[in-house]
């Protein structure tokens, strides 16, 4: 008999979950609304802490920018911004709103976790991501997914918390190497990690390769993690993501020892996902031509995105007394040099051009960086194309259940 995902269960100790977990997507693309539909069809779902404080104020009506724009408005015109600071409080606070109301709605048998990238240095990156994680811990978040680096001193931040052996804590790492430097690390907190999901080549947004990443592939790192936690007697669940689209994708990895599988590119265009309908529609219309993955990120890791994303070449001033989420703990930041150099080159221009880096949080922000995972070109198989040209967008339970039950490659279609 073919088998389909919703043979397997990821189980940790009695809890028996559905193995789909939903991947982090920031800023608030991988919305509440979408992780709690994971979690009430008895799976896991994530929310994102990119930028917290910004998506607090759209959806609490803080006034956390606001505020700091106040602040440090006097430094805009300063190509230094040592001095710009994210007051923990606000920090803080913005966490708790977020996760706490996101799990005051939680239904079901499933769970809700948290993806923490390390590459948010918001000028301060010890400080910062121990209130993070710290705050979402307090908050009742189910587990913490460390995302976006190697978090060598995550663990050691968090160790005195009372939930520090409660929550599922866990990292994403896209080799071996990776996840065995996180591990000797982290040996003196005397806690493993609860899961490892091996992020591939084929994911969206951030990169853990250089711009070989064509070289690598998901089953071979996937397989070489397998092994290597056979031979060292460690009992850590493995979750492969990048480039699983179809339940069937997803069987293959249960079969030859994923504990469960991460998802996120098919989720992009479901009506609880944060992007805006216009947006979905272009992820709907994208061709494989349209799809690249380039250096225009500020944190140096290779990014993929749809190559007519309104980011890509806008010379928008830096956004960074407002934001600021990646400058580094010197408040420095490469886009703001290269806006500068463009500034300098020409002087009289009414409006600027910025190719080889993007302002990360104002466009992240705005839903104007289109980040995406390779099979993107596919979402169109996905669904039905209406009469005024455009796609239906699918619900969270409609592509979560296909995921669950296919066989075959088949994809189900919406009604």
């Amino acid at each position: 008999m073919t088998k389909k995902v919703d043979d397997f269960r990821l189980r940790w100790g009695k809890q028996e979950l559905v193995p789909i977990m939903i991947g982090g997507m920031g800023v608030d693309i991988s919305t509440a609304e979408l992780a709690l539909e994971a979690a009430r069809l008895g799976g896991i779902g994530h929310i994102s802490d990119a930028m917290l404080p910004t998506v607090s104020d759209r959806r609490y009506d803080t006034d956390f920018v606001k505020e700091k724009l106040q602040q440090y408005k006097y430094n805009i015109n300063n190509s230094d911004k040592s001095e710009i600071k994210f007051d923990l409080g606000h920090v803080a606070e913005s966490t708790r709103l977020h996760i706490g109301k996101t799990m005051e709605a939680k239904r079901g048998s499933g769970m809700v976790f948290l993806n923490c990238m390390e590459k948010l240095t918001m000028n301060a990156p010890k400080e910062t991501l121990k209130v993070r994680l710290w705050e979402a811990l307090s908050a009742g978040i189910d587990g913490i997914t460390l995302a976006a680096g190697l978090h060598l001193g995550s663990f050691a931040m968090i160790e005195d918390h009372p939930r520090f052996r409660d929550a599922k804590l866990g990292i994403i790492v896209s080799s071996l190497r990776a996840l065995q430097l996180f591990l000797r690390k982290n040996a003196r907190t005397n806690r493993l990690p609860d899961f490892v999901v091996v992020e591939g080549p084929l994911a969206g947004g951030h990169l853990g390769f250089g711009m070989d990443w064509a070289q690598y592939d998901l089953r071979v790192i996937t397989q070489e993690i397998l092994d290597y936690l056979k031979a060292e007697q460690l009992d850590i669940p493995v979750i492969p993501a990048g480039g699983i689209f179809t339940g069937t994708d997803a069987t293959n990895f249960l079969e030859m020892g994923a504990a469960a599988v991460q998802v996120a590119t098919r989720f992009t265009v479901a009506a609880e996902c944060g992007l805006p309908k216009d947006v979905q529609q272009e992820y709907f219309k994208a061709s494989e031509d349209d799809i690249e993955v380039n250096g225009v990120s500020p944190t140096g890791y290779p990014m993929r995105m749809l190559k007519n994303s309104p980011a890509i070449g806008s010379g928008i001033r830096p956004g960074c007394e407002s934001y600021g989420y990646v400058l580094d703990a010197n408040g420095k930041c490469s886009y703001i040099d290269s806006y500068n150099r463009e500034v300098a080159q020409h002087p009289d221009a009414k409006k600027i051009q910025v190719f080889d880096k993007t302002c990360l949080c104002t466009h992240m922000r705005n839903f104007k960086l289109w980040t995406c995972g390779h099979y993107t070109y596919r979402l169109k198989d996905t669904s039905r194309k209406l009469a005024d040209g455009s796609y239906q967008v699918l619900s969270a339970e409609h592509i979560f259940t296909d995921y669950q039950f296919s066989t075959d490659h088949r994809i189900v279609l919406p009604d």
